[in-house]
C-alpha cells in the first residue's frame, strides 16, 4: 500500500526542466516534512532537498543549489520539486519520502528518520 507517488519524471536534454510531483491520498502532506532522494545503480541514496510541513523552510544538497526548488500546493496535497538547468549527472531514480513532523528544516533529513517512501520516477537528462 502506497503511502506517497512520484510522477513527471522524464528525459531531457542537458539545460532543459522537469517539475516532479508528491502526493499521496492517505497522507494529510500537511503534517509532514517531505525529503527528495535519487538514486543511480551501484551508487548510495542521496539527498536531494527536503521541505518543512508548513513549506516555510528547506533544505538542498550543495549538487542542486540554485537549481532546484522545492513547493507545496496544499490545496492539491502535493509537494513539487522544480528542476531546472538539468546536467547528465541528475540522472536518477527520484524518491520522495514523508516524515511526520512540524520541525524547521535547517539541513537535510537523513533518510532513515524518513516513515514513507515512493517508488520513484525515473529522470534522464541526455541529448
Amino acid at each position: 500500500q502506497l503511502q506517497v507517488v512520484e510522477s513527471g519524471g522524464g528525459l531531457v536534454q542537458p539545460g532543459g526542466s522537469l517539475r516532479l510531483s508528491c502526493t499521496s491520498s492517505e497522507l494529510d502532506l500537511d503534517l509532514y516534512a517531505i525529503g527528495w532522494f535519487r538514486q543511480t545503480p551501484g551508487k548510495e541514496r542521496e539527498g536531494v532537498s527536503c521541505i518543512s510541513s508548513s513549506g516555510l523552510s528547506t533544505a538542498y544538497a550543495d549538487s542542486v543549489t540554485g537549481r532546484f526548488t522545492s513547493s507545496r500546493d496544499k490545496s492539491k496535497n502535493t509537494v513539487y520539486l522544480q528542476m531546472n538547468n538539468l546536467k547528465p549527472e541528475d540522472t536518477a531514480t527520484y524518491y520522495c519520502a514523508a516524515l511526520r513532523t512540524h520541525r524547521v528544516i535547517t539541513r537535510m533529513i537523513p533518510d532513515a528518520q524518513y516513515q514513507y517512501w515512493g517508488l520513484g520516477t525515473q529522470v534522464t537528462v541526455s541529448s
